[in-house]
């Protein structure tokens, strides 16, 4: 047998809790999972930008798959893809928008893997017409510890694939997928940002702006309060229709951070100002312009390891989505709780989900309002924050996001997520992860 060495440079984006790991490389000639000869579990590692801990597996084996780097098929007519599991968003894009095709649903960032976009049923700014990355996955073969090798499809292994979408690569290992995309013309969006002065008019803003574009999200100020509070930004756009030259508008250039961030960097003064000056930036009330989808969907992607600037100690994104009706005052409650415990979000962004079911028995969207905010790791402190908000959403039917998370408690999770124990018996005997031992701990 080969001698090991664990390795403590595999991390996930939020960089917390630290982890050691054994790395083993999987590839297209993969035939079966490469499992260790004794009692240490498995799990399948993608691009590690799960924030939470899904994607570390402490003291086990991390199966890395951006080995599985392959694209199958494409039928440029129907926009049907075939590709392995490792291929990363920013490779798909680039082999199929200059052929007329983009990604029915995208997050935040382009440096995802499917897999990981299918194991985390990621979701993005056309949630309230489009649903989940899930809902355009037509099929994909699973690999099992066992060496069974699973058809999943909405018709074939049905239970299957509703467990293993949103299952948190926790039912085996996603070995090539189907992908159906969505027509474009160019590569560009066409964009208001509006500025808005409080929680009410975001939410007539949606109402509004959900019926005629595509793509909605807001920033917020999470500083302001009184009849500001909730002030921001809200962004909304649509693919541009017809263009008949397409104006330079992208150089594709990027930074990097070059070293970890000294732990100060990110404190309530620089938070504050951030807030202040992105919010002021924008005078007039709606500013018009013409992008290039990299700056609309990933901006942060233009600052490669901006994860570094919250420094060695790492950060938090804490998202949910809560069920608000007609009232604004769950996201109210949230608002509020943050700024009693004097913890300091750098960033907050607002979104409402559609009513557009997702497929998997542990997806996170459901029709509510969602809300993502990042905080620096300041220890225990923060971590008592997230159970009040925590308390918040039980109270208000909602749920806190698995990808994101590194602290829900067992009995939170299983009220959050109440088909856990439908899910449970496709849990591969073999894979595990920090997060299911921690949310399943008697």
């Amino acid at each position: 047998m080969a001698v090991e060495a664990y390795r403590s440079d595999l991390e996930s984006w939020g960089r917390y809790p630290k982890a050691r790991h054994v790395a083993r490389q999987v590839d297209w000639r993969t035939r079966n999972l490469v499992l260790p000869d004794d009692s240490r579990s498995v799990l399948p590692y993608g691009q590690g930008r799960s924030y939470g801990d899904t994607c570390l597996n402490d003291g086990g084996v991390l199966l890395l798959t951006n080995g599985l780097d392959r694209f199958i098929s494409f039928d440029a007519k129907s926009g049907i893809l075939r590709c392995e599991a490792g291929i990363t968003l920013a490779d798909l894009l680039q082999l199929v928008v200059p052929q007329g095709w983009f990604l029915p649903i995208t997050p935040g960032t382009k440096y995802v893997s499917i897999g990981g976009a299918i194991a985390s049923d990621v979701h993005g700014k056309n949630h309230h017409g489009a649903g989940t990355f899930g809902r355009f996955v037509k099929k994909f073969a699973l690999l099992r510890s066992n060496g069974v090798r699973i058809l999943c499809s909405p018709e074939e292994n049905p239970d299957w694939y509703r467990a293993t979408i949103g299952g948190l690569g926790l039912t085996g290992l996603i070995v090539w997928a189907e992908i159906q995309l969505r027509p474009i013309s160019n590569p560009l969006i066409q964009m208001e940002s509006v500025r808005f002065e409080n929680l009410d008019e975001f939410f007539e803003l949606s109402s509004e702006s959900d019926k005629t574009f595509e793509y909605t999200v807001a920033w917020i100020d999470c500083f302001s309060r009184g009849k500001s509070l909730g002030r921001g930004l809200f962004l909304r756009g649509n693919h541009l229709a017809r263009l008949d030259k397409t104006p330079s508008l992208y150089q594709g250039r990027s930074v990097t951070v070059p070293f970890d961030a000294p732990n100060f960097l990110l404190n309530e003064y620089t938070a504050r100002a951030f807030n202040w000056l992105f919010y002021h930036r924008q005078q007039r009330r709606v500013v018009e312009r013409l992008t290039h989808y990299e700056h609309f969907f990933y901006p942060l992607d233009a600052v490669r390891g901006w994860n570094r600037l919250y420094g060695r100690r790492g950060f938090f994104q804490y998202q949910c989505v809560v069920r608000c009706g007609e009232s604004s005052a769950p996201v109210r409650e949230l608002i509020n709780e943050v700024a009693r415990s004097g913890r300091v979000p750098f960033l907050a962004v607002l979104k409402v989900f559609g009513e557009i079911s997702s497929p998997g028995m542990l997806s996170f969207p459901k029709p509510g309002v969602t809300l993502a905010l990042d905080f620096a790791n300041q220890g225990e402190a923060t971590l008592r924050m997230f159970e009040r908000l925590d308390a918040i959403v039980l109270e208000h039917s909602g749920s806190v996001y698995p990808a994101k998370d590194v602290r829900m408690s067992p009995n939170n999770f299983k009220s959050f997520f109440p088909r856990w124990l439908e899910f449970a018996p496709y849990v591969d005997p073999k894979i595990s992860s920090n997060f299911w031992r921690r949310v399943t701990a008697t």
